[in-house]
C-alpha cells in the first residue's frame, strides 16, 4: 500500500524507476542493508531531457547509522554511490536515519527548490526580466 510518505517520494524499496534509479536502490541495499529505503527522482524540476537521472534524493534507513555523525552517515551513502557520483549522477539529496530516528518521525524531507538551468543562466533571465 502506498501511503502518503511512499507517494511523496515516488519510489520506494520495491518500486520501479530508471536504470540509474535501479542502480542506486541495488547499492544502496547491498552497502546499508537498509529497513527502508525510498528513491526519489528529482530530474524533471531540473530542466534536463526527458529521461534524464542526474538529481536523486534518498531516504536510508539503517541501523549502521548508529552512533555516527550525519556527516559520517553521508560518506557511507557517497562511498556506496562513488561511481554514480562521478559519472550520471549531478546531484543527490541524502537523508540518512536510524531505525529509531524513523520511528519516532517516520517525515521524508520535502525536496529542494529548483530554479532551473544554471546559476549562470538564472542571472540571465533576471537581467532579461529587468530590461
Amino acid at each position: 500500500m502506498r501511503g502518503p510518505l511512499l507517494a511523496a517520494f515516488g519510489v520506494s524499496m520495491g518500486g520501479s524507476g530508471g536504470p540509474l534509479a535501479r542502480t542506486i536502490r541495488a547499492k544502496l541495499t547491498a552497502a546499508l542493508q537498509p529497513t527502508h529505503l525510498e528513491i526519489r527522482d528529482d530530474s524533471p524540476r531540473h530542466g534536463g531531457p526527458p529521461g534524464a537521472e542526474t538529481h536523486f534524493g534518498v531516504l536510508v534507513v539503517s541501523q549502521q547509522f548508529s552512533g555516527l555523525s550525519l556527516l559520517q552517515r553521508h560518506r557511507l551513502v557517497h562511498e556506496a554511490l562513488q561511481e554514480e557520483l562521478a559519472g550520471p549522477l549531478h546531484a543527490l539529496q541524502v537523508t540518512a536515519r536510524t531505525p529509531e530516528q524513523w520511528h519516532s518521525d517516520p517525515k521524508a524531507p520535502q525536496a529542494p527548490p529548483c530554479l532551473g538551468g544554471s546559476k549562470k543562466e538564472q542571472r540571465r533571465r533576471e537581467e532579461v526580466e529587468q530590461k
